[in-house]
């Protein structure tokens, strides 16, 4: 019979080995965009290993890519407490922090990243970026006390100015005005990977700005009995799917009304297209075309996930710019035939919350860390009761009988939200009160 010592050192040489075919598991499911997949293999990995920080770190990676900014934090951390001169764990906590719209703590963290590896391109890049904002929100805070009112963007752009050259031989506003003809082009014209002339979309983004600060933080919307109502959810910069809603679902009209709830951005290669098609039908259809804030809306999130830098090779950084102030505006949420609520993100860190305190949210800015507003565009449902902490280290995760109770309190049938992949392009939780809608089919390799 082996000694106890050699037993135990088989016993572990079996567990590692078993730990380093979950991991190279989980690698190709990353590898594949499978993140979900890849975590589960991941914490198998950790739970024969549970001291690696190699795993760690990895599991760290796939949560970034879900934006589980909170879980991915969790794990970084971890995996610099136990290797603490580990790189990879300080970009990973970085990343989370970037994520969360931590900038500070995301600024030092890549800087020790960056000590560790000067000819590291992107850690740089990111570490100049999270220095250039900390450095401006510390100079926005010392003008704040300043009473003279700062010129918005909106302010120091001159449509006037602008000439549309001969050769121009895209759609073209008549009359300065969106309408269906132009519609029809611009689809095409997009389709076609062409872009909009700039004095165009510089005119939809002023007219949204301008029809936005006029609507409330909650829309009502009225939907006539035997009528036909879509709620699409995330579309996140994917332009050819988005002219597939409209083929199989129709183009919107005043006969085939659509609520897009937020994430209209980042990720996909055709933001720009699919923010000006959507800001478009809204201009077109105001009373038909509604659009709701998601959490990709934001500055923190448009830096972090491409959108700033498309607008800005496509356009410019000043229409970059624009589009964060006119995100400001979107509403966060609507309620349909006073009986359904839409919000992207999700319900709330208390009880009691009313549809009258929503409708007095204050818009206008970006999305503070804690709040009602925040947890309208970052919050999940959970299928255990109660209450519990954001996986994505914002907002807050909630149970079947906070959805209850929120719907019982406000006299709703049922929520509908959006915010989180799903592989059938929906799902139905929380006995029927609570469905999310994801529409963006190629997002993270769905198969829908």
């Amino acid at each position: 019979m082996p000694d106890q010592d050699h037993t135990s050192s088989k016993s572990d040489e079996d567990r590692k080995a078993e730990a380093e075919a979950f991991k190279t598991q989980a690698n190709e499911r990353f590898t594949a965009e499978c993140y979900e997949e890849a975590i589960d293999l991941y914490t198998k990995a950790i739970e024969l290993c549970p001291n690696s920080h190699v795993y760690h770190a990895n599991r760290s990676a796939a949560h970034l890519r879900l934006e589980n900014f909170g879980y991915a934090l969790t794990d970084a951390s971890r995996a610099i407490e136990l290797d603490k001169t580990y790189v990879k764990g300080y970009y990973r906590r970085a990343a989370s922090y970037m994520g969360m719209g931590k900038w500070k703590q995301a600024e030092r963290d890549f800087e020790s990243v960056v000590k560790a590896r000067p000819r590291d391109k992107d850690a740089r890049e990111k570490y100049n970026k999270c220095r250039t904002i900390v450095n401006r929100l510390r100079f926005e805070r010392a003008i704040a006390v300043d009473d003279e009112p700062q010129k918005t963007v909106a302010e120091l752009i001159n449509i006037e100015s602008m000439t549309i050259e001969d050769d121009y031989a895209g759609p073209s506003l008549q009359d300065g005005k969106v309408t269906p003809e132009f519609m029809v082009e611009l689809m095409a014209w997009f389709k076609d990977q062409k872009l909009l002339h700039t004095k165009y979309a510089f005119k939809i983004l002023l007219d949204m700005k301008e029809y936005l600060v006029k609507q409330p933080s909650l829309v009502d919307v009225s939907i006539p009995a035997e009528s036909k109502f879509t709620v699409c959810g995330d579309v996140h910069g994917q332009y050819y799917d988005l002219l597939n809603i409209f083929k199989l679902n129709g183009v919107p009209s005043e006969t085939n009304p659509y609520l897009f709830n937020g994430d209209f951005v980042d990720r996909g290669s055709f933001s720009v297209e699919c923010i000006l098609t959507l800001f478009g039908f809204k201009l077109l259809y105001p009373n038909h075309f509604f659009m709701s804030r998601g959490n990709h809306e934001s500055e923190t999130m448009n830096q972090m996930y491409g959108f700033v830098g498309e607008v800005s090779a496509k356009y410019s950084s000043r229409m970059a710019e624009l589009f964060t102030e006119v995100y400001n505006w979107l509403p966060l949420c609507h309620v349909l035939n006073g009986r359904v609520f839409v919000t992207h993100g999700g319900l709330f860190s208390r009880d009691g919350v009313t549809l009258d305190e929503l409708r007095a949210v204050e818009r206008g800015r970006q999305p503070p860390e804690e709040g009602l507003m925040c947890e309208l565009l970052w919050s999940d449902p959970q299928p255990q009761p109660g209450r519990g902490p954001s996986k994505r280290g914002v907002g807050c995760q909630f149970g079947p009988d906070v959805t209850a109770e929120f719907c019982g309190t406000n006299g709703l049938d049922y929520v509908i939200r959006s915010h989180e992949v799903k592989a059938e392009g929906y799902e139905v939780s929380h006995g029927g009160k609570c469905i999310t809608v994801f529409s963006a089919p190629n997002y993270c390799r769905i198969r829908t």
